[in-house]
């Protein structure tokens, strides 16, 4: 029989899947996917090698449910500070500080060569939980429009360019506010 971790199976369940995401983590900071197995993943996360089989077909899948963990982990967060906007310039303000302030305790991406060695069906999961997050963007910048705050041709083109200011390391939250919203008009 094999042991449960925590009280009750769902606790047993989230709990094994946290230990290997923080594996997935803590083996990608080390080496490439390519050469992570899934017996890797087990062994760093401290679960039998058939055992992570009930929680994951395969390391996309792993890939996938991290994605998805971390997109709601990062929502859920970045929904309460939303509750506190007063209009939608300090949205954008409060989107853009907790995008920045938030890089270095979120997997926002895994990068060019990861995405290269995912499947499709992978990457257009993956892809899911960036419309989510695109989803809040676009509704700030609607909503800023419809209120006469931002001044916006194309919304897509919009998004791409605020997501694009937001990749950068070098450039303070402070001067990317700036920037956007004197970009949007605001």
């Amino acid at each position: 029989m094999p042991k449960i971790i925590g009280g009750s199976l769902e606790q047993h369940r989230e709990q094994t899947r946290r230990r290997v995401f923080e594996a997935l983590s803590s083996l990608l900071a080390e080496r490439s996917f390519d050469t992570v197995t899934m017996a890797d993943l087990a062994s760093e996360a401290g679960i039998g090698r058939t055992a992570i089989y009930n929680h994951f077909a395969d390391k996309d899948a792993v890939v996938v449910a991290f994605a998805g963990a971390e997109t709601d982990r990062y929502l859920d967060r970045l929904g309460s500070a939303l509750e506190r906007a007063t209009g939608p310039a300090d949205a954008m303000r409060i989107y853009i500080r907790e995008h920045m302030d938030s890089s270095e305790e979120f997997h926002f991406g895994f990068g060019p060569e990861l995405y290269g060695m995912l499947s499709r069906d992978s990457i257009a999961e993956i892809r899911e939980h960036v419309v989510a997050v695109e989803t809040v963007l676009r509704t700030i910048i609607d909503d800023g429009v419809a209120a006469g705050v931002f001044t916006v041709e194309d919304v897509t083109a919009t998004m791409a360019l605020v997501h694009s200011s937001l990749s950068t390391r070098r450039v303070t939250a402070e001067a990317v506010e700036r920037f956007v919203l004197r970009a949007l008009g605001a």
